[in-house]
């Protein structure tokens, strides 16, 4: 069993429903067990910002899914709650993005861990130092907190529902 943490996010209807829905899809994809789930943030867009704030969260998933397959789990859960993909970076239902798969490193058709962008996003690293304050970034050497740490401050607030 390899451990994966996944980010969650939604920004449209219940978004609080979404997440919880997620988290139940993520525990039962196939060869593997949702370990934890971080509370919840209440954040506000980045990149196209005419829109409403998202909920966050993130999650750990043990799993014998190889990344690929677990990642093609996370487009399935996101299909059966109705995520219809249209604009980068628009508002969505649901949006779950893998984040790490262990500590390996992977560039290839469509899938590149850790994700690229994960130690920019505050929105990601807050709920991710929650749930897996160990993992350290196999490139940086850093764990979320530490890459969190090295971040501005911006418009996010921790909700518990």
């Amino acid at each position: 069993m390899e451990e994966a943490g996944v980010g969650l996010g939604s920004n449209l209807g219940d978004k609080t429903g979404w997440i919880k829905a997620a988290l139940a899809g993520l525990d039962r994809l196939p060869s593997s067990r949702l370990k934890m789930a971080s509370g919840l943030y209440r954040t506000q867009p980045v990149g196209y910002l005419d829109q409403d704030w998202f909920i966050n969260a993130a999650a750990v998933v043990e799993t014998s899914l190889s990344p690929g397959d677990l990642l093609a789990g996370l487009l399935e859960i996101e299909s059966s709650l109705g995520r219809i993909r249209t604009e980068k970076w628009g508002p969505r239902l649901i949006d779950l993005d893998l984040l790490y798969y262990g500590r390996k490193i992977i560039s290839e058709n469509g899938l590149v861990l850790p994700h690229p962008h994960l130690d920019r996003r505050r929105f990601v690293l807050a709920p991710l130092a929650e749930v897996a304050a160990q993992w350290v970034h196999p490139i940086l050497g850093l764990t979320p907190g530490q890459m969190l740490a090295l971040l501005p401050e911006e418009g996010q607030e921790v909700i518990r529902l």
